[in-house]
């Protein structure tokens, strides 16, 4: 591991001036800089426990699969964000399946699961840290979940098209209909649908591979 990546590490853990020297070291030597290219999966299942995740470019998207195989997505990741999930057999309550997949070409620092368990067995502020990241992943899942089941369509569209734009800082946004549908938990056809009605109303412009933002005003109106 370069020495650029173990700064890196040492920023995103709160906890590391409270290790002892021995297990400082233990983190270093079971560090990895891993890369992934764009729609590869990071982590499938209950049954991979690949280890704590350090976002540090890129975007990761955590998402659990219906019987019929319909993705729906739970929370997502972006540079200098924390994914304790990821090493799910540290956390023994988590029986559900959860997949992660890079949504851009994403570069993180992975911490092995074994020596993370050890961590926290010794230190109680790598345990309250790794707690903390859950609570605050669970409450990402709880909005999800509350969009989903509760809110028509139209405004859980409207709201994901804002927060885009918020994020990206541009109102054209690329991607498309069926990665959309991907983040929002629903159909390619639905979204589609929506879309195109957004489109008649003048709050957006949908062309090949993305769709401009024309009204953030309308769009609000939704929510």
């Amino acid at each position: 591991m370069q020495t650029s990546d173990l700064v890196f590490v040492q920023s995103m853990l709160p906890f590391w001036d409270r290790l002892s020297e021995e297990d400082a070291a233990l983190l270093t030597q079971h560090v990895r800089a891993m890369t992934y290219a764009p729609g590869e999966n990071v982590h499938s299942g209950s049954n991979d426990c690949v280890g704590v995740l350090l976002i540090q470019s890129g975007e990761l998207r955590a998402y659990i699969l219906s019987d019929e195989g319909k993705e729906i997505t739970l929370f997502r990741l972006a540079a200098g964000e924390v994914c304790v999930l990821s090493a799910s057999c540290l956390l023994h309550s988590i029986t559900f399946d959860l997949f992660i997949d890079a949504v851009d070409e994403t570069k993180l620092c992975l911490i092995d699961t074994q020596a993370f368990s050890q961590l926290m067995e010794r230190n109680i502020y790598v345990e309250n840290f790794a707690l903390r990241i859950t609570t605050e992943r669970f409450s990402d899942v709880m909005w999800a979940m509350e969009q989903i089941l509760f809110m028509s369509f139209d405004r859980r569209l409207a709201i994901f098209l804002l927060d885009e734009t918020a994020k990206t800082g541009v109102d054209n946004l690329t991607m498309t209909h069926e990665q959309i549908a991907r983040f929002v938990g629903s159909a390619r056809e639905v979204v589609s649908r929506m879309l195109k009605y957004f489109a008649k109303e003048g709050m957006v412009a949908v062309h090949r591979g993305g769709v401009e933002i024309l009204d953030k005003q309308k769009l609000r109106k939704l929510l």
